[in-house]
């Protein structure tokens, strides 16, 4: 680490106004956006819904339960928490989640000024990471973590160097606890890597690998208090599903689709370059082209992914989640360029490029929102306080292109309290609940939502012809085919259609042919919202 450059002969990628338009520049996509198109993000809205309004709603208690407890995935929930009741729902997920890849984006330029003492041009090519793939697949919660770690390891950094060590075990005590909550991951990728600044300044300062390793852990002893919630978190109801170890053909997955967004050639072609700028400086005497923290710091991020399972603590794509971050930190690791000319030419690539995504995944977008729209109209024929039996056409998962609408039946919960069948179901991992009988097993959380041809689903998921014969329709209200083509619409007397799509997507009220008992299979009449009256739906 070196001290930051005041030269005058500063470049423009050094300045302060160049990093805050990059911030900045990082919010374009999901300005026009108000429903951020990221594939998970309507299913957690619906959690959201639940937890700021099932104390006061008539409807969302007889579906869900929702209990507060100290869990290490809280992180946007506690945010929403604070800005919902002020600015209502939606438009507060709206300002959280644009904020994300400005928080990145902030934390990689900050990162690359501490450790490099200036922003090398290389480090420009970072940026487009803040939209990586799990952000696009909705992990608002990690997505947020790691953003605030980046700025906390910078923040870890800067007091070493500026010799303000007596306080930073008292605030990285506070900062600890905090960065667990919002995500552990974030929590414990944020541990290693100041470990690992940790022994590198100590060697730097001529102590031996035995005594830079023990003052090393001592050091970072302040950031270790929040294991002791692992013991509690890991009881009763704590996530318990892990495997796919060294899953091969899933890691290749996602390697190639760190940046993956819409347009598959884009994506990859940006994917690959973006490796050739972090391996470049293996090209020649690597010792000297990758500075010592961060690079190996990189190196043992690898090493995680390449050891974590696809499914840990029954949280999917583990592994995946940590591809941006590991090649962010490795191209980051890049000592800044020698030769004034080619570091500008460099910078202006890299800044060109970042450029070219931003206005590759504003136009994205834009399109994600327009085919929302379209299929969001059927909400305006939903009750408050219905049924909902949500059945979505999803392409096949080795499809790069999706239309994220995955999780759009959410809509109906956070937009009229509705129960649908889309919510996940993993204990400990979240607060809600499904509590509704009726629903039975398997027809009452996802994935039971999401139809794909029968040959490329998931063992899990529906096939459309079987669940309509077989879901149970006296628990639900209305049935809503998402992107459906007409050719698949069912053909059925109990189903009447009361909104229908230009080509795509129809909602139907289910007719219900006898009055629902307490001893059916479907909820009793006095166990409704309504009470003692009909359902709502009626």
């Amino acid at each position: 680490m070196t001290e930051p450059e005041t030269s005058p002969r500063s470049t423009f990628w050094e300045t302060r106004a160049f990093a805050i338009a990059m911030i900045a520049l990082a919010a374009v996509p999901l300005l026009l956006t108000p429903i951020p198109p990221l594939t998970d993000l309507m299913g957690h809205m619906g959690r959201y819904r639940v937890q700021l309004d099932i104390g006061s709603s008539p409807y969302l208690s007889h579906y869900y339960k929702f209990d507060w407890a100290l869990i290490g995935n809280l992180g946007v929930d506690l945010v929403i928490e604070l800005l919902g009741p002020i600015l209502g729902l939606e438009p507060a997920v709206h300002l959280v989640v644009m904020a994300i890849p400005c928080i990145m984006v902030a934390g990689l330029l900050l990162l690359a000024r501490e450790i490099h003492g200036r922003v090398p041009a290389t480090a420009i090519f970072a940026l487009p990471l803040a939209y990586g793939y799990p952000f696009q697949f909705g992990f608002v919660n990690f997505a947020f973590a790691m953003g605030l770690m980046l700025i906390a390891f910078a923040f870890w950094l800067r007091m070493a160097r500026t010799g303000r060590l007596k306080w930073r075990p008292y605030i990285f005590f506070v900062v600890s606890f905090l960065l667990w909550v919002a995500h552990s991951f974030a929590w414990g990728t944020l541990g290693l890597l100041c470990f690992i600044a940790e022994v590198v300044r100590n060697r730097k300062a001529g102590k031996p690998w035995f005594e830079s390793g023990w003052r090393s852990v001592v050091a970072c002893l302040p950031l270790a208090p929040p294991a002791l919630l692992l013991l509690p978190w890991r009881g009763g109801s704590s996530p318990k599903g892990t495997f796919d170890w060294f899953a091969w053909y899933f890691k290749w997955i996602w390697l190639r689709s760190v940046l993956r967004e819409r347009v598959e050639v884009w994506d990859k072609l940006s994917a690959l370059l973006l490796y050739l700028v972090a391996l470049s400086g293996l090209v020649w005497k690597p010792w000297r082209r990758y500075e010592a923290t961060l690079g190996i710091g990189a190196a043992l991020l690898i090493l995680v992914f390449i050891c974590l399972p696809r499914v840990l603590l029954s949280s999917a794509y583990a592994d995946m989640r940590l591809v941006p971050y590991m090649l962010a930190i490795l191209i980051l690791a890049l000592r800044p360029i020698v030769d004034r000319r080619i570091a500008i030419g460099v910078a202006v690539a890299a800044t060109l490029f970042f450029a070219g995504r931003i206005a590759i995944s504003t136009l994205a977008f834009q399109k994600f929102e327009r085919n929302y729209n379209t299929q969001l109209q059927a909400i305006a024929h939903i009750p408050m306080g219905a049924r909902v039996m949500a059945l979505t056409n999803t392409p096949c998962r080795s499809a790069w292109y999706s239309s994220r609408m995955e999780h759009l039946s959410s809509m109906a919960t956070v937009r009229r309290q509705a129960f649908v069948n889309d919510q996940w179901v993993a204990p400990g991992a979240q607060l809600l609940r499904i509590d509704y009988p009726p629903a039975g097993r398997y027809y009452s959380h996802d994935p039971s939502q999401i139809v794909r041809r029968p040959d490329c689903r998931a063992r899990n998921e529906p096939i459309l012809e079987i669940a309509l014969e077989y879901f149970p329709r006296d628990a639900y209200d209305y049935v809503w085919m998402i992107d459906m083509p007409r050719n698949r619409w069912p053909v059925d007397s109990d189903f009447a259609p009361v909104w229908v799509g230009n080509r795509f997507g129809i909602l139907y009220k289910i007719r219900h042919h006898h009055q629902l008992s307490q001893a059916g299979s479907a909820t009793a009449s006095k166990d409704t919202p309504n009470g003692n009256g009909q359902r709502v739906t009626q």
